[in-house]
């Protein structure tokens, strides 16, 4: 198309970026392909053949059609780019999240961050139902239709008021007493209760709870006025073990600990945003 419209080959070698060796290289080797000449070649310059005219007009539709295919990928990106939907469970929205979006947002100004909270469950279904780019739950493992990644440790701690009676023992909690207290619980589904269903089956399973909340706000609201124990994150009850307005209470031979993932739905690795806030989360 350059030989076309500059009438030489070494004028359209130095447009597009060739030597003029390379350029007849490709000439020849476009001719070998077809199996016609495209190009006469003179001391005067370069002149397309009736062969090479055609091949030229049929070239710059494809050409103009391959510009467009790229404009068109290239606004796809940029939109990309500029959002990113986050669903995360309760635990790690509140007090892990807005750390790792306020790195991201003095990297990239311009992306708008949408966050919905839920419990681990919920999070799942809008990864699969397309709500939001990006996931991170609490829990056993990573969930059904889901790929994902470790970015965090967590530990689950059995937390009471300064008035209730397991305040003063001295010696940890036998997992089984635990498991036929009736606790104020996040409800079925949550990080929190997977982990805590998981560690206790061994010993009867979970009592029915004493209360079942959906946030952990709210229960440890509720394990501050004295509604009964309640099982939290650490990260949610660092302030008030300082504050003595909780007080943690060890559990003999129980591991109450679970990771943190980041997840996205099976086969879509991350990209752009969601890339990026990934990599925030483990540090680089």
């Amino acid at each position: 198309m350059a030989v076309a419209r500059l009438g030489s080959l070494g004028r359209a070698a130095r447009e597009t970026g060739v030597s003029q060796p390379a350029a007849s290289e490709r000439i020849r080797s476009m001719e070998r392909m077809l199996g016609v000449t495209v190009l006469e070649r003179s001391p005067h310059g370069s002149r397309l053949t009736q062969a090479g005219a055609l091949v030229t007009d049929w070239a710059r539709r494809i050409v103009e059609s391959a510009e467009a295919f790229d404009a068109g990928v290239g606004a796809l990106r940029d939109r990309r780019d500029t959002r990113l939907g986050v669903a995360a469970s309760m635990t790690i929205a509140e007090y892990l999240l807005p750390g790792w979006l306020i790195a991201l947002r003095s990297e990239r100004p311009d992306t708008a961050v949408s966050l919905r909270a839920g419990n681990s469950a919920a999070v799942t279904r809008m990864l699969l139902g397309g709500e939001a780019d990006l996931g991170f739950v609490e829990g056993l493992g990573v969930p059904a239709g889901l790929d994902g990644t470790v970015v965090a440790h967590d530990r689950l701690l059995v937390v009471v008021a300064p008035r209730h009676p397991w305040s003063r023992r001295r010696a940890p909690l036998d997992p089984a007493e635990l498991a036929h207290t009736r606790l104020v619980l996040r409800e079925p589904g949550s990080g929190t209760r997977q982990v805590l269903d998981s560690a206790l089956a061994g010993h009867g399973g979970l009592a029915p709870p004493l209360l079942e909340l959906a946030s952990t706000t709210a229960v440890k609201a509720a394990a501050i006025s004295g509604a009964g124990p309640a099982v939290l994150s650490e990260l949610a009850v660092g302030e008030e073990l300082s504050a003595r307005r909780l007080v943690a209470v060890p559990v003999a031979d129980t591991a109450l600990t679970r990771e943190l993932r980041a997840v996205w739905p099976r086969g879509a690795r991350p990209a752009g945003p969601a890339r990026r806030l990934l990599s925030l989360t483990r540090g680089r």
